[in-house]
């Protein structure tokens, strides 16, 4: 059965597009540097320059193929026009803040060639443990919307095709799950410890019972689903201090950062702020906290001058208006 649900707003797309942007783009200036220097010199809004040079409100990589994810949707679903988006991405510059390229993740490199060279989409990920950055999970927010009213198999199978375009190894995949799972439970009103804890039951229930994820690699978000505790109550990462929580670029640590900073905060600015401050992969620990505090908290939340100085800002809500009227949101 299908268990739909009215949206809260008819703006959600622009509130996850325009949110995964901000926190990208105030992280790219401060990307790579570590913790210990946040701790003494913390981000409290947009930068210019730092570590790529760029004007304050650039966004990188992690928002450009979220577009391109978006742009997809805003037609029929086709892995093979995703690939293609991507390789117009890498290739020619298409969705990015100021025409170039000038951030992309190794496997994200290395899949588009294969996508470039004429793998077949699904195939054209790594599926190496080590082939598990983040570079799945930042762009995955979109998809929520074209799911979200689909059986859980039927979300879990299309965030694995998606997933595998750049990331094809099942933990990359179950963390693209988990981060839709729970940003489907805010699109349907819920707050973000309802959400959270919906959330751990639903996906605990169908990993256990499917054979799409093998225990050991389910293991693996013991911190985010309380695996071994048979208690949903229990929150490890709720319990969890800023210094058990890592911020590199490994899927896992991106992941329970964002959903730390996200339930660790009460508004937008607190959530992305809290999430570059933890220092190393800023830009995306920003943009996957940001979208999700975008859905929570909606764009009325984001700071105005934060807004001002983003990066194409009217085209990324136009992408919004146009993927919210193709899906009839």
């Amino acid at each position: 059965m299908i268990d739909s649900f009215v949206m809260k707003n008819s703006n959600l797309v622009q509130d996850a597009l325009l949110g995964v942007a901000i926190g990208d783009a105030l992280g790219v200036p401060v990307e790579f540097i570590p913790r210990s220097v946040r701790d003494t010199d913390p981000v409290t809004g947009m930068r210019e320059m730092g570590s790529h040079k760029q004007l304050a409100g650039t966004w990188s990589d992690d928002t450009s193929l979220t577009l391109c994810l978006a742009e997809m949707l805003c037609g029929p679903y086709s892995l093979t026009a995703l690939a293609g988006y991507f390789i117009n991405w890498k290739e020619h510059g298409f969705n990015t803040a100021h025409g170039y390229v000038f951030d992309i993740g190794i496997a994200t490199s290395a899949a588009i060639h294969n996508l470039y060279s004429g793998y077949d989409p699904i195939l054209a990920g790594g599926t190496d443990e080590n082939s598990n950055g983040n570079g799945s999970l930042m762009r995955i927010l979109p998809l929520v919307f074209f799911i979200k009213d689909k059986p859980i198999e039927q979300r879990f199978r299309i965030a694995q095709e998606v997933s595998s375009l750049t990331h094809r190894h099942i933990r990359s995949v179950v963390a693209c799950f988990i981060y839709l799972e729970y940003a489907r439970l805010l699109i349907g009103g819920n707050d973000k410890m309802t959400a959270y804890e919906l959330m751990k039951k639903n996906v605990l229930s169908f990993l256990s019972e499917s054979d799409v994820c093998p225990y050991e690699e389910l293991t693996k978000f013991h911190r985010i689903l309380e695996i071994n505790v048979g208690n949903y109550d229990l929150c490890r990462l709720c319990d969890a201090t800023v210094d058990e929580i890592y911020s590199s670029g490994y899927v896992i640590n991106t992941l329970e950062a964002s959903l730390w900073c996200l339930l660790h905060s009460n508004s937008f600015s607190e959530a992305v702020l809290k999430a570059v401050n933890l220092g190393e992969d800023t830009d995306t620990t920003g943009a996957v906290t940001g979208g999700l505090a975008g859905l929570l908290y909606g764009t009325t939340d984001i700071p105005t001058d934060w807004l001002e100085v983003l990066a194409k800002r009217r085209e990324i809500e136009d992408l919004a208006a146009k993927m919210t009227q193709q899906m009839a949101l």
